[in-house]
């Protein structure tokens, strides 16, 4: 793919509402052809949770702008349905048959901090094929694939700077002792505190959890640091890896944040005997404020493109690593969060794997516009390996998405998706407007297929296996080209 030349100065009126009503500024022209990208990636975000794709609820104003200015893709699938899974398909272009990572499988104690299994060495992810093209690389947010100073240290894996989360574990509190910048602590004015403290005796009265608030929000700290990066970098072709933790439990926003979602709340979630989560006096509300901080975020990210010169030639692409959580902390009936589709966070339903996505490039993807094309996670490595000129890794699963992306016909499709899933072994296929489900495979190895008519039955609310026997053959004999597992623990 021949590299793109820089675009024009002039940029049209239409601004984020971060900028407010005012046109934008006129771009400084970069004094280079490689494109940025941005990759942004919530935690745990229903496919439904933004207006974009038919939220009434919560307020996404700058995420529904990058919609309205790029492509929304409607079939678009994450790797897996939890995050460390889902994360090593997204950076090495592997789905979960052929992956490393196929588990959130933990290292030592909850309170080592040692974090998920580590990424080996011999694993390429995104960061390493676009260095090779001369981009600094930055990730921010949630790492989940590997401790400071293992092989699956993000350092060792083609990023230049790392801030934030290197144990998942540690980002289910958002006022956390520390942060990582690359291979050091950075500590916080936060308590000391565990969000997954085991407590004994009665529950915790839910007013005292404003004693285990600090004044370092780590949300607004990694979008912080995202900025910083994106300063810092302005001179040169960048890779940011924006990969933020909302709204993964627990429930935790700046109080100011709630003000906007008064009167939804008529009860407290109280219950944290023994259970991971701090409590919330407004859990509806605060579940709303946490996307709506997350967006206003996106927005300066967006209102910084165009005050650096950059907005042109930029790529972002917003997405999320999962579905829903199925806790009782999040109310997804209230919120709609599921649309009509079934299952949540760690099931291979829909609910738990369809996500939403949306790519904007000025002058490039066409603006308001959408997609059927049904794609993954482990497309992202070839589509920026196209758009870079990049050579692709060997053994990958991914297709690129540039053709899609830039309005052209001669996309090519995937014969089949492939998911599979250790803790309820699950395995799941979509073939075409087929899909095929397994569960509980080790308490039965013959267990069988539903299968589910997509196109008919977006619920999955109809096994019609018996129907249609050859369809039901072909996903199982998709299904039995998975790879076993590297890690004993990870496969069936």
């Amino acid at each position: 793919m021949k590299r793109r030349k820089a675009v024009k100065l002039l940029m049209a009126c239409g601004a984020y509402p971060m900028l407010g009503s005012a046109c934008r500024k006129i771009s400084k022209k970069q004094d280079r052809s490689q494109p940025n990208i941005i990759f942004i990636m919530a935690d745990d975000l229903g496919y439904g949770e933004l207006g974009c794709y038919g939220q009434e609820k919560i307020k996404t104003p700058n995420i529904d702008q990058l919609a309205s200015e790029g492509m929304r893709f409607l079939q678009h699938y994450a790797g897996s349905p939890v995050c460390a899974p889902s994360r090593c398909t997204l950076l090495t272009g592997k789905h979960t048959g052929h992956a490393y990572v196929r588990d959130n499988f933990e290292i030592g104690e909850w309170e080592s901090g040692l974090g998920q299994i580590p990424l080996p060495e011999s694993e390429t992810t995104i960061a390493e094929v676009l260095k090779q093209q001369g981009y600094s690389t930055g990730a921010v947010g949630k790492w989940g694939l590997g401790g400071a100073g293992t092989s699956g240290d993000p350092n060792n894996h083609g990023f230049d700077f790392f801030y934030g989360f290197i144990d998942q574990r540690k980002a289910h509190n958002y006022y956390p002792e520390y942060l990582w910048r690359n291979g050091s602590k950075e500590y916080l004015n936060n308590p000391k505190f565990s969000a997954h403290q085991r407590f004994t005796g009665d529950p915790l009265n839910p007013a005292d959890y404003d004693k285990y608030k600090g004044n370092d929000y780590a949300q607004d700290l990694m979008a912080g640091e995202a900025l910083k990066y994106m300063k810092a970098n302005k001179n040169n072709p960048f890779f940011l890896y924006l990969p933020f933790t909302v709204p993964h439990l627990a429930l935790q926003v700046p109080d100011e944040e709630l003000e906007q979602y008064e009167g939804w709340d008529t009860e407290p979630y109280a219950r944290f005997d023994g259970s991971s989560y701090l409590p919330h006096m407004k859990p509806r509300a605060a579940y709303a404020a946490m996307i709506t901080r997350m967006d206003r975020q996106i927005g300066e990210i967006m209102k910084l493109l165009v005050d650096l010169g950059l907005d042109e030639n930029t790529l972002v692409i917003f997405t999320s690593d999962n579905g829903t959580t199925f806790l009782e902390q999040v109310d997804s009936h209230f919120f709609n969060s599921l649309g009509n589709l079934r299952g949540f966070k760690q099931d291979v339903y829909e609910g738990g794997l369809r996500v939403p996505m949306i790519a904007r490039w000025p002058g490039k993807i066409a603006p308001g516009t959408t997609t059927d094309h049904i794609s993954a996670f482990w497309d992202v490595m070839p589509t920026l390996a196209e758009l870079t000129a990049a050579e692709v890794p060997e053994g990958i699963d991914g297709i690129s998405l540039m053709p899609t992306l830039l309005g052209g016909d001669k996309q090519e499709e995937h014969e089949y998706l492939y998911w599979e899933f250790k803790p309820s072994e699950q395995q799941a296929v979509r073939y075409g407007e087929w899909k095929g489900v397994r569960i509980n495979i080790l308490k039965d190895p013959d267990s069988p297929i539903a299968l589910y008519n997509l196109h008919d039955d977006i619920g999955e609310t109809t096994d019609v296996a018996k129907e249609h026997p050859d369809i039901v053959a072909k996903i199982r004999d998709f299904m039995n080209r998975r790879q076993p597992a590297a890690i004993k623990e990870f496969d069936f």
